[in-house]
């Protein structure tokens, strides 16, 4: 964080100083909410969990380098107390990126948001230091974070924004108004929470509906949804996409042979062909808002053609593909899913199989719940599993309850019998069964929502030598 005073964070924040000895040391370290993650010279700021309370932790902070906590009561060492810490967080978060003046880029989306963010970090790192997103930390605290990790070097500013809900991009912008505003699909994430997906809608153009005027709106052309968000920004617009009439297009589409994307990138300055290092040809489409945000930022279209060819994934379970020393390779991402990304993982774990299968080897599917899908749900679970067998998924192991055995029987449906899909109960079940018939050549693709916690078969399975239980990592 840029250096200000614990007098000047006091003023920002509206809190009053305790056991403060000089209000003019100055924060030199970062602003973190887990104590054990306290550098020296940094500020603790203490929330109240479901299980923790950081109040509890703000002396060992203290003792751990710490300058002073920021905490919703008096803790006995160095503080600054205020009535809502989250509210004081995002409001030093305002106050920083005001100072700073970089350029703040923010992107929504129902599906891919951590891969572009990525993508972007990656891009824009080329043309001056950039600060962005840490995995999807994109809440209402991960943002004012992030961007609390800034100094007076950084030009560039990736903010990844989520949203449960009406009005939470609108907060997110509040705290950290974005100059740049990117939203990539609406999807069907979450859709039990929102209701539809014009209710989606309406909640990601929060996003492009805060812009400036002389800010920029980066849309995606293929998403009639979020084309039409261009009625609903005063921001000069950009199209991204596969269609004929958008700004950075790709063209001559296809998959190489291990199932990563190539593709001939165009922009209003030129064109250049492009390989990304990533897995499925769903990442294009991420790719090309990337291309489109760093064209915009002054990239010359060679730069990033091949940029976005080295650039590879910053966050973890997010198809993270690994091959055995046995030549079983394993494709870990399950960090999340949602209806969209499951579709697209499958696609994605097909392509990789034509190679494997003229060897010998099969496409193994172990999948899981997908959350948040309300009324949908049974619909949703049921077509993934449908769509499993119309890719000639040679096994699919449905992970876990209800909606795991939705999956199962929506391949059985489609004509999946005998041994090509199973129902198991847990992720140890589903280990024990891929130790028993793995063999060389297979390629396991394991994919479920985030609080199913299903890549604890991925790093089982890449686990060399273990034969004991899953352990919880």
């Amino acid at each position: 964080m840029i250096a200000l005073s614990l007098a000047e964070i006091t003023e920002i924040v509206g809190g009053q100083s305790y056991d403060i000895p000089d209000p003019q040391v100055r924060i030199s370290g970062p602003v973190v909410i887990d104590s054990r993650q306290v550098e020296a010279g940094g500020l603790f700021a203490a929330f109240v969990g479901g299980q923790v309370d950081g109040h509890d932790y703000a002396r060992r902070a203290v003792e751990s380098g710490a300058a002073a906590v920021l905490a919703a009561r008096p803790v006995g060492v160095p503080a600054i107390v205020v009535e809502d810490v989250e509210v004081a967080l995002g409001a030093l978060a305002r106050a920083v990126v005001e100072r700073l003046g970089t350029t703040v880029v923010g992107l929504t989306g129902s599906a891919g948001k951590t891969s572009t963010k990525d993508l972007i970090a990656q891009l824009l790192q080329r043309h001056g230091p950039t600060v962005w997103t840490p995995g999807s930390l994109n809440n209402e605290i991960g943002l004012p974070l992030t961007a609390l990790r800034a100094t007076e070097d950084t030009q560039h500013l990736v903010l990844e924004m989520g949203a449960r809900g009406i009005g939470h991009i609108r907060y997110l912008t509040g705290l950290t108004p974005p100059k740049v505003g990117l939203v990539l699909n609406v999807g069907t994430a979450h859709i039990g929470e929102f209701g539809g997906r014009e209710q989606i809608a309406e909640a990601k153009g929060e996003l492009v509906e805060e812009l400036p005027e002389d800010g920029l709106a980066v849309l995606n052309a293929d998403d009639q949804l979020v084309r039409a968000m261009a009625s609903r920004t005063k921001a000069r617009t950009v199209l991204f996409g596969e269609a004929e009439d958008a700004d950075v297009r790709a063209s001559n589409v296809r998959l190489t042979a291990q199932g990563q994307p190539s593709f001939t990138l165009h922009t209003p300055t030129g064109c250049s062909d492009v390989t990304l290092r990533l897995y499925g040809e769903h990442h294009v489409s991420n790719a090309l808002a990337a291309a489109a945000v760093a064209h915009e930022l002054g990239m010359p279209t060679d730069e990033i053609a091949l940029a976005l060819s080295e650039a590879g994934t910053l966050s973890r379970w997010r198809m993270e593909v690994t091959e055995r020393p046995d030549g079983v390779t394993v494709v870990n991402d399950a960090y999340n899913a949602n209806p969209e990304s499951m579709r697209a993982a499958l696609r994605a774990l097909a392509a990789m199989g034509e190679a494997a299968k003229a060897e010998g080897g099969r496409t193994w599917a172990v999948l899981g719940t997908m959350a948040e899908l309300g009324g949908e749900s049974l619909a949703e679970h049921d077509a993934v599993g449908r769509l499993a067998v119309r890719l000639n998924v040679s096994k699919l192991v449905a992970v876990g309850g209800r909606e795991a055995s939705w999956i199962q029987l929506g391949a059985y449906n489609e004509g999946s019998w005998g041994e090509e899909s199973v129902h198991v109960s847990d992720a140890q079940a589903a280990v024990d069964l891929l130790r028993s018939q793995l063999r060389k050549g297979d390629v396991v693709l394991v994919k479920a929502s985030r609080s199913v916690g299903l890549e604890r078969v991925a790093l089982a399975l890449l686990d060399s030598g273990t034969e004991g239980e899953v352990a919880v990592r």
